[in-house]
């Protein structure tokens, strides 16, 4: 029997129910902020990632699906989002357009890394990526905007927040942050060894629990601000304490991502074991000038579904719409039909097997209906349906005009 690969999980019943409800939600908080729907390929050119997420990162260095295709191009699967927007806003020259420019996203996204419950090899993210402000207060707008997906989806949280500083004073402080490496070096892991080359910073994003404690005596990046890093991080903390979302300041969030700068921040829960973090995201004023197009200001957040599935507190069903049965072969052809026209302005669905009425309402009862109509033998003759309304419990036969 062939299988799915591992990793990569079919999405039915009840998980589809959970999946889409979480689309659905964040999709509309998303559009109430006014953000538009983009869809980007699944299929990049491998340079994109390595040019805006880091070749320093765990993600380009170890886990990416990447081949050679027929024509001989170097491509990949997208294990992330936020590049492949940018590559877009970049592509339509909405960069040079000025102005801003608000997305919003979801699907596939790709990583070869061990799987384990909540981290897949093929996995889904909703995320949104506004270009062209600069203020803070667009920075407040993002993790205002994962808070109210987050409530109405019914999940507690608890939100981190940090500066990474900009060109300013991240050199700075990266030179304090090596040296201090350098004097913990032989205790350290090989991964923390090769991003004091690449990427210092990312040293405090190891999962190590002994590289951990050694980094709790590191410089804090919080203590190195300049001026105008400073300013924005203490009027970020402003505005959500004017909007009464609490957080925690977590002088080691780095983010597994080389683009950010300044703002980052993590939502994570207690409930999903050690994969706590739910959502994530920061500024990445940058990217776009890295990846060739003219200075713009960026900011965004990404959430991982998976992760999220089993903590979506989902809506009490409802019964709704219509299911429509004949009771003897001769009926089909007209409950299909009054099924067609049915589904011009109602939920409606026909089952193509005469059966008795018996089973005809357990059929309805699977399938959620709020109205239970048949059609028999007489109610063909007379040019009536039965109809029985399952949440009232209550029942009639009409006229096929009034039905």
């Amino acid at each position: 029997m062939v299988k799915s690969l591992r990793g990569m999980n079919d999405i039915l019943s009840e998980d589809y129910e959970r999946f889409t409800y979480f689309i659905n939600t964040a999709t509309d908080v998303a559009q109430k902020y006014g953000f538009h729907f983009i869809e980007t390929p699944l299929l990049e050119e491998t340079a994109l990632f390595k040019r805006s997420v880091g070749e320093s990162s765990d993600i380009v260095g170890k886990e990416m699906y990447q081949f050679i295709d027929k024509g001989e191009n170097d491509v990949c699967l997208r294990p992330e989002g936020t590049a492949g927007v940018v590559r877009a806003f970049i592509q339509k020259k909405l960069d040079k357009a000025g102005g801003t420019h608000r997305f919003f996203y979801h699907g596939s996204m790709f990583r070869y890394e061990r799987p384990q419950k909540g981290r897949l090899r093929q996995f889904h993210q909703f995320g949104v990526e506004s270009f062209g402000v600069a203020s803070v207060y667009e920075d407040a707008s993002m993790i205002m905007m994962v808070s109210d997906i987050l409530k109405r989806c019914g999940i507690g949280y608890r939100l981190q927040l940090n500066s990474l500083g900009d060109q300013n004073c991240m050199p700075q402080y990266r030179e304090n942050l090596v040296r201090f490496i350098e004097s913990v070096e032989e205790e350290i892991c090989e991964d923390c060894k090769r991003r004091k080359e690449t990427n210092p910073i990312r040293v405090l994003d190891c999962k190590n629990e002994k590289c951990q404690n050694l980094y709790t005596e590191a410089p804090k990046l919080l203590n190195s601000l300049c001026e105008s890093c400073e300013a924005d991080f203490t009027k970020l903390k402003a505005i959500l304490d004017m909007n009464n979302i609490a957080y925690e300041i977590d002088t080691n969030l780095v983010r597994g991502l080389d683009y950010y700068s300044k703002t980052a921040f993590e939502f994570v829960s207690d409930n999903i074991g050690s994969q706590s973090a739910i959502a994530g995201g920061g500024r990445y004023d940058r990217l776009v000038e890295f990846l060739d197009g003219r200075p713009t200001p960026a900011v965004g957040f990404a959430m991982g579904i998976e992760r999220l599935m089993e903590l979506i507190v989902m809506p009490e069903k409802t019964r709704e719409g219509y299911y429509i049965g004949a009771m003897d072969t001769e009926a089909v052809d007209l409950v299909v039909q009054l099924t067609q026209k049915k589904r011009q302005t109602e939920k409606a669905v026909c089952d193509f097997k005469a059966k008795n009425l018996k089973n005809h309402l357990k059929a309805a009862d699977k399938v959620n209906a709020r109205y239970c109509c048949v059609i028999g033998e007489n109610e063909r003759k007379d040019g009536t349906i039965w109809v029985k309304d399952l949440q009232n419990k209550t029942e009639e036969t009409v006229t096929l005009e009034k039905f």
